[in-house]
Formats: structure tokens, C-alpha cells, sequence
């Protein structure tokens, strides 16, 4: 099992593109990129942690190769906003590749460029790669938000502006 690790914004929407997918064997929303251990949701909103939300996922990659998940990654996102992500503003909500390897770190940079490439957007392509630091998992009530309280999440998703925007953009 390998480790791959995406920010995409609100974490409560970067999980369904990827769950029930052969070889995903779990997705973790949480907070990664910051400067204060074990931060709180509390903490992170305030956007002073420097911590992204972001997913986890644990993966085989023999079944689910780490290419498949930046494919899956890129079109959930506005890669060209450094803001944040929709309506979540805040550098808790800006997009970013983590890369736990050597191979991963190559695999996101050909994949960003292939974004580029495309020239489906006319701003530059703001999504960072990073090495991957410390994940700390969020509180028990963030973890699959979506089937826990799929009222309200159809609702923020639906205002946040996400799907309109994969739609226009990514669904050519």
C-alpha cells in the first residue's frame, strides 16, 4: 500500500471523486503543510497554521496506479486559484499535490505540466507540489462528512460554486 495525498480545498469534497475506486483502501480527510502539531479545525479556519485541508489516501497502486489519482485529482479543483477554492477563501483552502515519493514528485510535475499544456485555463496554474509533511486526521465528525450528513453537504456543495465550475471546465 502506498500514500498519496491531495488539497483540493474543502476536504468534505475531495473524497467522494476517489472512494470506491479498486485499490483505494481508505481516504482520511485531515490537515498537512502547517506549523502546528495536532492542530484543531477550530485553529485551521482561523487560517493561520499554515496547514492546507487535505485527503489522504492509501492506495494499491498495482490496482489503482498513482497516475489514476492525479487524473481523478485535477478535475475536482480551479487550479488557478491561489485564494482558496470556490467560496472557501483562505490559504487553509488552496490546492496542492503532496508527493511522498521520488516517483510521485515526477509523476505530479508531468501531470501539472500536461494541465498547462491543455490551455484550457487563461490564468497560470497556481496548484503547488510539495513533499509531503506531517497529516494529522480531522475530528471523527469531518471523516465522511458527506454520507454522515448528506443534507447539508449536497447543499454547501451545490453552493459552492465546485460542480458548476467542473462542468464548464473539465466536462469538454
Amino acid at each position: 500500500m502506498q500514500k498519496a495525498t491531495f488539497a483540493g480545498g474543502c476536504f468534505w469534497c475531495m473524497v467522494s471523486p476517489f472512494e470506491e475506486m479498486p485499490g483505494i483502501e481508505g481516504i482520511i480527510s485531515g490537515y498537512t503543510g502547517g506549523h502546528v502539531q495536532n492542530p484543531t479545525y477550530e485553529e485551521i479556519k482561523k487560517g493561520t497554521t499554515g496547514h492546507y485541508e487535505a485527503v489522504q489516501i492509501t492506495y494499491n497502486p498495482e490496482l489503482f496506479p498513482y497516475e489514476k489519482l492525479l487524473e481523478l485529482y485535477w478535475p475536482q479543483i480551479d487550479p488557478t486559484d491561489d485564494g482558496g477554492q470556490f467560496q472557501d477563501r483562505g490559504t487553509q483552502y488552496r490546492t496542492a499535490i503532496f508527493y511522498h515519493t521520488e516517483e510521485q514528485q515526477n509523476l505530479a510535475e508531468q501531470s501539472k505540466e500536461k494541465v498547462r499544456l491543455a490551455n484550457v485555463f487563461k490564468k497560470p496554474i497556481v496548484t503547488e507540489i510539495l513533499a509531503a509533511s506531517n497529516f494529522f486526521p480531522a475530528e471523527d465528525y469531518h471523516q465522511d462528512y458527506h454520507k454522515k450528513n448528506p443534507a447539508h453537504y449536497k447543499e454547501d456543495r451545490k453552493q459552492s460554486g465546485r460542480d458548476e465550475f467542473i462542468k464548464e471546465n473539465w466536462k469538454k
